[in-house]
């Protein structure tokens, strides 16, 4: 049993605590004033703020490998623009540096995926940035499926000189896609119901791959910039009754209105770079307090390599200085993180019972000149310096 103790304890699940402890082993076991049971060890905080550890609620860490260059490019599967049955696990390297610099920025997990050449990319997972085998830092998988609406599919396809080259074209994808799921997870239910009087349907990877979405168990990350991609994809939701999240969703203020009164959470950015390509004209760090005003669940992403994972806590910052509410940034890369990605039962707040990822600053990461002092993931130091 660990135990952090005179540290400004910030919990976001509504509880602070400004000379307080933690204790916890893998899991959190006590969060609050005084801790009386016994401690394997103690470490004095000094003051210093103790927080959730951060979360990146979608990137592609460990599929674009740092400084590598094809070999370690595994975030596109492009010899086709349906690919549902790719799985991110399957492509992740552990041993990307992404993944030490993640540690030592204090964020702990991330919600990391295929990318964006695809109408249908693949399934993301949701996983500690500590460990050596993907399999054992796993947190959910799939936890999402990737489609993407607009320029990135348009491009990719029209160089092939293959569909789709429109935004028609992507979409009529995507719905053909969701029809046959639909009725594939219908064959399959009835040949349960009865499995002497019904024929077995014959298994199909991609369609089986899908069967989780049209059942809602996951949600679908529809990478939609431009505010007419965003409709679109409130559009397809909404007609095959889909969980989604909206990613980037850089149009976000034009389109604030219908965002508020469809409610679907949003997770946005990435907003510190360039306006390298048409649909990101109207990137602003401004839209982060516009759209969290609303209501609208928002969290802020890198979309790494995009923002390189590190920088994840000065996203937060910038929101910030533009006028986002400093505990909702706070949540954006913490609990509401979290949330948007379905994995709320295990991280994004210090609760009892909760995984034990815990990250000590000399500040808040929503401050430019914060530093992360140590980092925990599951209980276990995850900041080694010698990395």
């Amino acid at each position: 049993m660990i135990l952090i103790k005179n540290a400004h304890v910030i919990t976001c699940a509504g509880d602070e605590y400004e000379n307080g402890c933690i204790a916890f082993d893998d899991k959190i076991r006590y969060v609050g004033v005084s801790y009386s049971g016994q401690a394997d060890e103690v470490i004095d905080a000094k003051g210093a703020y103790v927080l959730p550890g951060l979360i990146d609620a979608h990137c592609h860490v460990g599929l674009f490998g740092d400084s590598v260059g094809f070999e370690g490019a595994d975030g596109n599967e492009m010899s086709d623009p349906i690919t549902p049955q790719m799985r991110a696990i399957d492509g992740i390297n552990p041993q990307d540096r992404a993944f030490s610099e993640a540690r030592r920025a204090g964020v702990t997990a991330v919600v990391t995926g295929p990318g964006s050449s695809n109408p249908i990319a693949g399934q993301f997972a949701a996983v500690k940035t500590d460990g050596i085998c993907v399999d054992d830092m796993i947190i959910k998988a799939p936890c999402a499926m990737k489609m993407a609406l607009g320029e990135n599919p348009k491009t990719v396809y029209n160089e092939k000189d293959a569909a789709p080259t429109t935004r028609m074209g992507t979409l009529s994808m995507i719905r053909e896609m969701l029809f046959k799921s639909k009725r594939y997870d219908e064959e399959w239910t009835e040949y349960y119901e009865d499995t002497e009087e019904n024929d077995r349907p014959e298994f199909d990877m991609k369609l089986e791959a899908m069967r989780p979405v049209v059942r809602k168990e996951i949600p679908v990350k529809l990478h939609a910039h431009r505010a007419d991609d965003i409709c679109s994809a409130i559009r397809i939701a909404k007609e095959f009754d889909l969980d989604i999240t909206i990613e980037h969703c850089s149009d976000g203020d034009v389109v604030a209105d219908i965002l508020e009164r469809e409610g679907y959470p949003v997770n946005l950015g990435p907003t510190l770079t360039d306006r390298s390509k048409p649909e990101l004209k109207n990137l602003s760090f401004k839209t982060y307090k516009n759209l969290s005003d609303r209501g609208i669940d928002v969290a802020i992403i890198t979309d790494h390599p995009e923002i390189t994972i590190d920088n994840l806590p000065l996203c937060a910052a910038f929101a910030v200085r533009h006028g986002m509410d400093e505990m909702k940034a706070l949540s954006a890369i913490t609990y509401t993180a979290a949330k948007n990605c379905g994995i709320d039962d295990r991280v994004g707040s210090l609760e009892v019972g909760k995984d034990a990822d815990i990250v000590v600053l000399d500040g808040l990461p929503t401050r430019f000149d914060s530093k992360c002092l140590m980092t925990f993931i599951n209980g276990r130091r995850g900041d080694r310096t010698n990395e």
